[in-house]
């Protein structure tokens, strides 16, 4: 158990203090930080900082809607009433520095939803197409107002509730079908990063003749657990650096964007529609297995070759187990609930990608989840058995990469 656990540290700790990994999990997220928050700063900086608006209103019915919803983006706001004199007098005062400029309502405003807005300093193209739709809103509000109807509701495209007749229903949140997705796409990234990396170990060892010192002194399947292992502790110290980042970003980034920009307010959402502990755990979980299952096979195919070449032919196999589910992850996602969708995330193979978004949208029972875990676990050992066999033959032997027959030799032999 030392000798395993010596292998483990060593994988962990001189990947841990590579660059590229220094760079990727920690220079990562805050690249990712600064294309988000600089721009947003810049552009506040470059906004007038007077953000007082005058509303003209010469319709005398749209101003009651239209102030409200300025002042939630941010604005401080007064009502004129319109006169022949107001555009040019308020354009003076705007000029001498009273405010920021004033939104003319007329009864163009009414027929087309045109409004006029006089400003000294054009203000970002966000802004401009949120004053733009909360002045259409209420020109529609206004216009749809009827004794008995909701305009509002109306206006947000109302809701088709769906009532299942067999009593099971996958959330179709837009939310959860954005987090099932991209959860899916980082758990195919990271698995075949940190995969990759353990078959490169593998290459690296052999093709140094290290590895014949090395297992002089361990057993072979010693060797590629440890691998495996202190491979996968690297993927899981990153993507909790990554999570741990994330976290950061939408607990105390999010209101200072919000505050500078009062328009971005809808982000303020963003911490509700995130998976909580449990989910997160499961999510972990998927990695981990799909993590062994294509680390074992990346490990085999690294001990029976000897040469990048030989690799880059000797994986695709590998790789069409690892891209496969990704070409179906549309569909899954579409509809968690159906025949191929249950089927193929029960494939242990494809669960730790598929899976991921049945789980978010909440079309898998807990019996599903179960049984794909068990499926997994049970592809864990096959792998692991097949693998390991492999792995101990093909780490001491040299020359052309084996043929299909020469490896079921070497599985029944070692």
């Amino acid at each position: 158990m030392s000798m395993i656990w010596a292998v483990i540290r060593r994988e962990y700790v001189q990947r841990v203090r590579s660059k590229w990994f220094i760079f990727a999990t920690v220079a990562g997220p805050v690249l990712m930080a600064a294309l988000i928050f600089v721009p947003v700063y810049f552009q506040a900086r470059s906004e007038s900082t007077d953000n007082e608006l005058v509303v003209v209103d010469a319709t005398e019915r749209l101003s009651e809607r239209v102030v409200p919803r300025l002042e939630e983006a941010g604005y401080s706001v007064r009502v004129e009433r319109w006169s022949g004199s107001a555009t040019e007098r308020l354009s003076q005062q705007a000029i001498d520095g009273e405010f920021g400029g004033f939104v003319l309502l007329d009864d163009e405003t009414l027929r087309t939803g045109t409004a006029s807005l006089y400003t000294v300093s054009r203000p970002s193209s966000i802004r401009l197409v949120m004053m733009q739709s909360l002045i259409n809103r209420s020109v529609l509000e206004s216009a749809l107002e009827v004794d008995g109807v909701d305009a509002s509701g109306l206006l947000e495209g109302g809701e088709l509730r769906v009532e299942p007749i067999d009593g099971e229903q996958a959330s179709d949140s837009p939310a959860n079908l954005v987090i099932g997705a991209l959860g899916s796409m980082v758990l195919y990234m990271v698995i075949l990063l940190w995969a990759v990396a353990v078959m490169r170990a593998t290459l690296e060892e052999k093709t140094s003749r290290i590895a014949e010192i090395i297992v002089s002194a361990m057993k072979p399947w010693h060797l590629m657990l440890g691998k495996i292992v202190g491979v996968g502790a690297v993927g899981l110290t990153q993507m909790f650096v990554w999570g741990a980042s994330v976290a950061a970003i939408v607990t105390f980034a999010l209101p200072a964007i919000v505050a500078a920009r009062p328009e971005l307010a809808p982000l303020e959402r963003v911490p509700e529609l995130l998976p909580g502990p449990g989910t997160l755990a499961i999510f972990v979980a998927y990695f981990l297995f799909g993590f062994f299952i294509f680390s074992g096979m990346y490990a085999a195919v690294g001990a029976m070759c000897n040469s990048d070449e030989e690799v880059q032919q000797a994986q695709m196999p590998v790789i069409f187990l690892v891209i496969a589910p990704v070409l179906f992850l549309s569909a899954v996602v579409e509809d968690p609930t159906s025949t191929l969708s249950v089927g193929l995330s029960l494939f242990p193979f494809f669960s730790p990608i598929l899976m991921w978004p049945r789980v978010v949208a909440g079309a898998a029972p807990v019996w599903q989840i179960a049984l794909s875990f068990v499926l997994m676990f049970g592809a864990v050992l096959a792998v692991a058995w097949l693998a390991g066999r492999i792995y101990k033959v093909g780490m001491l032997m040299t020359g052309k990469r084996p043929t299909l027959p020469e490896l079921a030799r070497w599985v029944r032999e070692a």
